[in-house]
């Protein structure tokens, strides 16, 4: 076969010196690539970088180009490996709580209420004031901003129930979750992380204590606790922030404010952030705790999984946020 495949290309295939001394460089760089592409159809991919070798060289522009990387391959690739971080996060919680509850079925404490404390005085008291300015501020401008549009059709009004709503709902949660994925949840991957890394995990499981019940479920019950919390600072916050604006730029009295608020605000738009807290305390400390223990690559590993952390937890706010507005306009349109 390869005799006959020769024959086929006999007088057709040029080496570059045969096409040099023929025609000169002009024609090397046309006959180069069929020819190349013929010696594939022979003998294989292993002779068709042989001209290109020969040329590089003195023909730089003759290298061949890669091949064009397929879209569809690579959304799959993306997808995949999405799915498969998800998956692994969602048994991570079920493994969790099913390795907590095992405990306490069989009369014992899961973990030691000093560690709980612990966390939950890093988590939550000492987070306080960082929810609150920065709600603070936010709830000015968002004032600022909406007053002086809806001042021009006479509807100034509208803002205490529109920085109300807006937080309760939507921003308060929102701002506490992701100022506590990038200093809380970058603290426990950081903590667990370098465990991982000095073989203490290890030593946990050698001596018959389940890392999970001991080290992530005190850390993941903190947050899903405090998280309520200090979404209610912030709200509280933005809505006093709010109000002086309200005073001073808007002539709106403090008393006439808080009823305007009252108004506006409903049950269902509290409970609605309470839920969304709870929901990305679990998210952002789930998260967390297993990019530190997975944590492979000694210090830089511990880096790039905490960078991984914070990126991963905040995308995941925004994303469960998103998809709970929709579901839950779905359902509940008015």
């Amino acid at each position: 076969m390869i005799a006959d495949q020769l024959k086929a290309t006999r007088g057709r295939v040029r080496t570059p010196k045969a096409a040099a001394k023929k025609t000169g460089p002009s024609t090397i760089l046309h006959e180069v690539p069929w020819s190349a592409m013929r010696l594939r159809i022979a003998f294989g991919h292993q002779l068709c970088s042989f001209p290109h070798r020969q040329l590089r060289p003195r023909f730089p522009a003759m290298v061949e180009a890669n091949p064009p990387v397929l879209v569809a391959q690579g959304i799959g690739h993306l997808a995949r490996t999405f799915l498969r971080e998800v998956g692994s996060i969602f048994w991570f919680i079920v493994n969790t709580f099913e390795e907590t509850f095992e405990r306490i079925q069989h009369g014992r404490v899961p973990f030691r209420a000093v560690s709980f404390f612990r966390h939950t005085e890093r988590a939550g008291v000492d987070s306080v004031p960082l929810a609150g300015l920065v709600s603070f501020f936010l709830g000015l401008t968002m004032a600022l901003l909406t007053g002086y549009q809806l001042q021009r059709f006479g509807t100034e009004r509208l803002i205490p129930g529109l920085v109300a709503i807006g937080f309760t709902r939507e921003l308060g949660p929102l701002l506490t979750g992701i100022m506590l994925a990038a200093r809380i949840g970058a603290a426990f991957t950081a903590e667990l992380g370098t465990m991982q890394v000095s073989e203490e995990v290890e030593a946990i499981e050698a001596m018959g204590i389940g890392p999970l019940r001991f080290l992530v479920a005190p850390r993941m019950l903190a947050l899903v606790l405090l998280m309520p919390c200090l979404s209610t600072v912030s709200n509280i916050a933005a809505i006093f922030a709010s109000s002086l604006v309200c005073k001073a730029y808007f002539s709106i009295a403090f008393p006439y404010f808080l009823d305007l608020v009252k108004d506006s605000l409903l049950i269902r738009d509290i409970i609605t952030g309470i839920l969304k807290s709870f929901l990305f305390g679990l998210l952002i400390s789930a998260i967390a705790c297993y990019r530190g223990l997975t944590v492979k690559g000694g210090a830089a590993g511990v880096g790039t999984a905490t960078t991984s952390s914070v990126v991963t937890a905040i995308t995941a706010v925004i994303g469960f946020d998103t998809l709970y507005n929709i579901v839950y306009t779905t359902f509940y349109p008015t």
